[in-house]
């Protein structure tokens, strides 16, 4: 994005707003052709506001942007997509919560990377579309795996971190300190540990070099599938420094 430009088209997901000044919103957004941005939409918060509707956190807009003082002004914006199941079942919002705060958690105003905004576009249909709550468990754990990858976070599953040995069938560890598998042998000398269960690894490995149609044919059981969980929040928690918000916020919903 040329730095003289003074106003830009994109297609956007809204990551979150908040309120600014009176009656305007702050947006952050993923946008296809210039990355992570920030945006103010004028008067989005009046009743009458024609932008408001088309600027709510899961929406793909296409938008028009002007270039302000310090931010970019949200000038026109028109759905794409709504996105409206996950609007409408409370646990559908909590999984879609979760996939576009790991994007805004990760990401900063960098320029364009395609391949996250792809990433982020059809996981929101993933857990908009799939019926059965296993499948959308699928879906996010392969979202998690693959924006690890896109973020230069890959996490090595084939050979040990520590001796470089190929790892056996067998149960091993894995250490969010030197982001990979460590084998029992070497077990003890890395910090931020946790066993994983050759089952559970399998179903990673699976995943981080498969597509999703070739992911979607593996069957973890649910006590496998939240092994999985665990540990890669586990290891997304550790790389962000902090914990993620709407994890927090599933685990009530679904006790309550």
């Amino acid at each position: 994005m040329a730095a003289q430009e003074r106003s830009l088209r994109v297609e956007a997901v809204v990551l979150r707003h908040s309120d600014w000044g009176e009656a305007d919103r702050l947006l952050s957004i993923y946008t296809r052709e210039a990355g992570k941005l920030r945006a103010v939409a004028k008067g989005a918060r009046k009743l009458r506001s024609r932008k408001a509707g088309h600027l709510e956190p899961f929406t793909r807009a296409a938008l028009l942007l002007a270039r302000g003082h310090d931010l970019w002004i949200v000038t026109q914006a028109d759905t794409l997509d709504a996105y409206l199941p996950l609007r409408e079942d409370l646990l559908r919002t909590g999984y879609a919560s979760y996939v576009v705060e790991l994007v805004d958690r990760f990401s900063y105003e960098e320029g364009q990377n395609s391949g996250i905004f792809r990433l982020l576009v059809e996981t929101l249909e993933r857990v908009t579309r799939e019926a059965e709550e296993m499948n959308i468990l699928l879906a996010l754990r392969y979202y998690e795996i693959r924006l690890l990858d896109l973020m230069g976070f890959r996490p090595e599953l084939f050979h040990c971190v520590q001796c470089g040995a190929e790892i056996k069938a067998e149960d091993q560890f894995f250490s969010a300190e030197k982001g990979g598998v460590i084998c029992p042998r070497c077990s003890g000398s890395g910090a931020f540990m946790r066993p994983v269960s050759i089952n559970a690894l399998r179903f990673l490995r699976h995943f981080q070099r498969s597509t999703y149609t070739e992911a979607c044919k593996a069957h973890p059981t649910a006590a496998e599938m939240r092994e999985m969980e665990v540990l890669l929040q586990f290891y997304l928690t550790y790389l962000l420094e902090r914990g993620l918000n709407s994890p927090e916020f599933l685990r009530a919903l679904k006790k309550g």
